[in-house]
């Protein structure tokens, strides 16, 4: 199961980095760089994932003592859920960019915005 997840963790980066290049429209780009952080976060799950283990909860049926070979480190899943978030706020600012650069140049081609490069 850990191995589809983090194959098709893998391939949403690869979409993702393939529509952030070949796209010219500023707004699919955006979208391919959402997909290609979804891909992260899929692929650092399953990094995360080890067959037969619980969730870090302590009750009257998993003992301390025997906690250690039976829960699964919840680090990766913390990480996850910051990246999510920080994800959302960087798609927020990236697509407020946007909206303000086609307020100016009214396009979204990528190649109409020639005045940034060297």
């Amino acid at each position: 199961m850990a191995h589809i997840a983090m194959a098709t963790g893998f391939l949403l980066i690869l979409i993702g980095f393939y529509g952030a290049l070949t796209q010219r429209n500023l707004l699919r780009m955006i979208v391919a760089f959402t997909v290609a952080d979804s891909g992260v976060n899929l692929v650092i799950v399953s990094i995360g994932y080890m067959r037969g283990r619980t969730a870090p909860i302590l009750d009257a049926t998993l003992q301390a003592a025997d906690a250690a070979a039976r829960i699964i480190d919840p680090v990766p899943q913390a990480l996850v859920l910051t990246a999510i978030v920080i994800g959302v706020g960087v798609t927020a600012l990236m697509l407020a960019y946007v909206y303000r650069l086609y307020e100016k140049n009214r396009s979204l081609d990528i190649a109409h915005y020639t005045e940034l490069k060297w």
